[in-house]
């Protein structure tokens, strides 16, 4: 595994913005495996993985295999490739990346290498096909129109949410960013869309005529409000959530309409208390979770995802939580935003900022006036060992810090 991880990690920085062509060329070499099953294709600013996570326990809880592939991961790199939630092994990881290794001779003769991202996906295509699944909850990297998974054709796309976020590669409006997301919608197909900026609506609702596209959206065709589901497809109430925090309603909604408009357009029966069950024992790692009593972790790694983390330290507070922020972010992000958002927003919780074992994480020069901690390790021994009843440790910034936090929660002596 050691190998395959070294040659998956010679690819990460390849640019992955040249086009589709080379990575639609690798999976017609490798027999299309992704038409072989359903898709039902994700993009997002945020929320993706929350609402591919309620997907995926409802599927589950009505007898389905599930393939789901994710990213990034944040305990183990085979955490991308799941089948009901079960990583792929050590041995079928090995096994398909070498397939597509050999592919790769082939592909070279009129293409580049593929980068990191593409050879993942091509793995997960592979693996979904060799175990029979019944569908798969595909997430985009990035964007949509040019990401790389954009070479399936998804029997419904889901858009979770449009902020600014990757402006760089995907544009510095609304407007823009979401020409890309809603690049994953194709001709004939259906989309479920969050409420969305009128901006960002109004490429979306574009979009879907030019492709006859059967466009619903939240709060018109479909709403969760208050532990109540209704659309055209089910009304359902007294419904709870394994996600904390309010906003996990509108990851709930969306997940719930593409599963009934899933199951309904294949004619197949839904069981109500199967899906309150789904709802309620859905987990995700590294997404406001409650990893011990005191400490939840959450990569908010943009702006938008901050706000909601925001909202979420501030209703602890009004119920006489004391909040901790410990904060470790990449450079490349707009982390200086993030830090100010957090001082003006949550002006009674304390603030710390950390460097982690990632290259290109914060350093102390990049800390300006902030709380610096030299060993997060350390900060959160202590805050453990002292933490009292109203104590709460919120641990957030990029999502590969929170892996490296939770990996060292787990298994401390691992870090020896």
């Amino acid at each position: 595994m050691i190998e395959v991880e070294k040659w998956l990690h010679s690819r990460i920085g390849l640019n992955f913005r040249s086009g589709l062509g080379r990575m639609q060329r690798a999976v017609d070499l490798l027999g299309n495996p992704e038409q072989t099953y359903p898709i039902i294709h994700v993009t997002g600013t945020n929320g993706k993985g929350s609402t591919i996570a309620f997907m995926r326990e409802l599927f589950v809880s009505h007898g389905k295999k599930v393939g789901t592939f994710t990213s990034p991961h944040i305990v183990s790199i085979h955490d991308r490739i799941c089948i009901n939630g079960e990583p792929i092994s050590d041995v079928d990881f090995i096994r398909l990346a070498e397939q597509v290794k050999a592919m790769e001779q082939r592909l070279l003769e009129t293409h580049d290498q593929l980068s990191f991202f593409e050879l993942l996906t091509l793995i997960a295509l592979l693996y979904f096909k060799e175990q029979g699944v019944d569908l798969v909850l595909l997430e985009v990297g990035i964007g949509g129109l040019l990401d790389t998974t954009n070479v399936v054709t998804g029997e419904i796309a889901v858009i979770t949410s449009i902020g600014l976020d990757h402006q760089e590669t995907l544009g510095n409006s609304l407007a823009e960013i979401t020409e890309q997301k809603a690049g994953i919608f194709k001709s004939g197909k259906s989309a479920v869309i969050a409420k969305l900026a009128p901006e960002a609506q109004m490429v979306c609702q574009r979009t879907a005529n030019d492709l006859s596209v059967t466009l619903y959206q939240a709060d018109q065709d479909f709403s969760f409000k208050n532990g109540c589901f209704s659309s055209s497809l089910a009304d359902l109430n007294q419904l709870k959530l394994g996600l904390e925090g309010a906003y996990q309603e509108e990851n709930a909604a969306l997940a719930l309409q593409a599963f009934l408009l899933f199951m309904a357009q294949r004619d197949e029966n839904v069981d109500q208390e199967a899906i309150r069950t789904a709802l309620r024992t859905t987990r995700w790692a590294g997404r406001l979770e409650a990893i011990t009593d005191h400490i939840y972790l959450d990569g908010a790694h943009n702006l938008p995802a901050l706000e909601r983390l925001v909202e979420f330290i501030q209703e602890k507070i009004q119920q006489g939580y004391q909040a901790q922020i410990l904060f470790g972010a990449l450079k490349r992000k707009d982390y200086g935003g993030m830090l100010t958002s957090l001082t003006e927003h949550l002006p009674d919780a304390t603030l710390y900022v950390t460097t982690f074992d990632y290259q290109g994480s914060l350093e102390e020069q990049d800390l300006g006036g902030y709380t610096n901690i030299a060993s997060y390790r350390d900060f959160i021994d202590n805050f453990e060992a002292s933490a009292e009843e109203q104590d709460l440790l919120f641990v957030t910034g990029s999502l590969y810090f929170i892996s490296e936090v939770r990996a060292y929660l787990m298994n401390p002596k691992s870090f020896d």
